[in-house]
């Protein structure tokens, strides 16, 4: 029996159907990829199949006593716990049990009854198979693999920031050793180093289990099959990502030419009928007619809407664009040594450097946006900065896109907006959904096309790319390739900056020591 069973899974959105009569299996030896394009559905699978969210049609079926491990993309708490008191929760029975046999010593002192020693040595044959008096060695190596010892076992949970939150929950997930993974973009917060040591643990992992992922990269190292969430459709490949794909165009080049093929006969046909319906021949006609009507049509092969970026420039004369001189940032103490660089025009910068170095700290100190602790950063005066943060949070997030839009830009015609929303690629039905209801991929798009209406000549972008598929990610390239102002840009995405960034400042390299 497989691990999980999908059958007849049926689902619509308002009015999106998001799939239709679509079965598949997870195996105990798959480590499944989930592919799609934004707001294709994918992060609505994985809600389904955990219970979260109930079908409009269809059957999911778990193997009995499966502990399941999920992390969505969203992930946050509010815990007052520091991170390592958070990641020892992850333990929980086996504290339990410790504490249960400590009470059984406690007793035999006071009672001397054997048989407490007994229980207590069963207490001990469990705690020693969970590896009880390993956890804390295992908290520390999952704690450096996701670079979360940066941010301090000591410092609460509900004191770091969203990324730092969602790296601290997916390591509790990982030490919970559950038998089934179901991760949403796991490497959104992660740097390159951390996806190594992910990729690392999830080709050793002993389970099976099913993530969602726009790194293409990534799945490429860590999947054996994959499951393409597309056009009302589910449909399951085996191999790696990249061989998924190859099968993937091959069913669609397959498709085409079966939907050509019948096209042309059905135009031969109806021509046929047209001539012959009230002739010598108007009993072959409805013959064909009604061969017509009992045809199972071919459908053609969709395409997705795509995305188009395009930064309006507004022009800079000056060859020095922004001077950072001994800038000392951080919130309570700070973070980095002392930074000094400068940019001149037209120049593209990386800033490089785990999660939760600084980066992000270091931006909003150059923009004025947190106070610093020394040092100044100063643009030059005609210089007009447009800033992406990665958050996505809003306002008011039951409003639509549309609106969002227009609250920012009051003079714009409403069918304006929606062609810049289009552009963008945003289906006509999504801009008029709340936020709250769209992908973190959908919501991304959004936020780059209030970026696209503000005339600028330097652009600052702290991990644009988180939530975004590859058709988008590539617009997205594309246009700050050819921006002609500057590009200051944080990213954990090696291949979308490869090739077209004259600099990269490794901000790991002047991070402080902790004391």
């Amino acid at each position: 029996m497989s691990i999980l069973e999908i059958d007849g899974l049926s689902h619509a959105f308002a009015d999106k159907e998001l799939y239709q009569d679509a079965s598949f299996r997870l195996n105990k030896e798959d480590h499944m990829g989930i592919i799609g394009q934004n707001g294709a559905g994918k992060s609505t699978l994985i809600k389904i199949i955990t219970g979260q969210e109930l079908p409009d049609e269809g059957k999911i079926v778990w193997q009995n006593n499966i502990k399941i491990g999920y992390l969505d993309q969203y992930a946050q708490t509010a815990h007052d716990l520091t991170v390592f008191e958070f990641l020892k929760s992850a333990f929980e029975d086996l504290y339990n049990i410790s504490e249960l046999q400590a009470k059984c010593y406690e007793d035999y002192a006071a009672t001397m009854d054997e048989s407490l020693l007994d229980k207590a040595g069963r207490y001990q044959e469990q705690l020693e198979a969970g590896e009880f008096y390993e956890i804390e060695t295992k908290i520390e190596q999952v704690m450096s693999g996701l670079g979360i010892d940066a941010i301090g076992k000591d410092r609460q949970v509900d004191q770091c920031s969203g990324g730092q939150r969602s790296k601290i929950i997916l390591a509790k997930l990982l030490l919970e050793n559950p038998d089934v993974l179901l991760l949403d973009e796991p490497t959104n917060y992660l740097d390159v180093e951390h996806i190594e040591w992910l990729i690392n643990y999830l080709n050793d992992f002993a389970g099976c289990f099913m993530v969602i992922s726009h790194d293409f990269d990534f799945l490429e190292r860590v999947t054996n099959t994959i499951i393409d969430v597309a056009f009302g459709k589910i449909t399951k490949y085996t191999g790696s990502f990249s061989s998924a794909i190859k099968q993937k165009e091959v069913k669609k080049e397959v498709q085409l030419k079966a939907y050509e093929k019948q096209r042309r006969q059905i135009e031969k046909d109806e021509a046929y009928i047209r001539r012959n319906k009230a002739g010598t021949r108007s009993t072959m006609a409805k013959s064909r007619q009604k061969r017509l009507d009992k045809m199972e049509r071919v459908d053609p092969p969709s395409d997705a809407l795509q995305s188009s970026f395009s930064f309006p420039y507004e022009e800079l004369m000056s060859s020095s664009t922004l001077v950072v001189e001994n800038l000392s940032v951080g919130y309570e103490r700070p973070l980095l040594a002392p930074v000094t660089f400068s940019m001149s025009h037209g120049e593209k910068v990386v800033l490089k450097g785990f999660n939760g170095v600084g980066k992000s700290t270091l931006i909003k100190s150059i923009l004025g946006i947190i106070p610093n602790f020394g040092g100044s950063a100063k643009f030059v005066e005609a210089a007009k900065v447009n800033y992406f943060t990665q958050d996505l949070t809003w306002d008011d997030p039951t409003q639509t896109p549309l609106q969002i839009v227009q609250n920012v830009y009051p003079k714009l015609e409403p069918k304006t907006i929606r062609q810049r929303l289009a552009r963008a690629g945003l289906s006509p039905a999504n801009a008029m959904k709340p936020m709250e209801l769209l992908s973190g991929g959908e919501q991304t798009k959004v936020k780059l096309c209030i970026l696209e209406l503000k005339p600028s000549n330097f652009l600052i972008m702290d991990e644009p790319t988180n939530h975004l598929d590859d058709e988008t990610k590539n617009a997205l390239k594309k246009a700050l390739v050819s921006f002609a102002g500057n590009v200051l840009l944080v990213s954990h995405e090696q291949s979308f900056y490869d090739g077209w960034i004259d600099k990269i400042f490794d901000v790991e390299s002047i991070r402080l020591n902790k004391n």
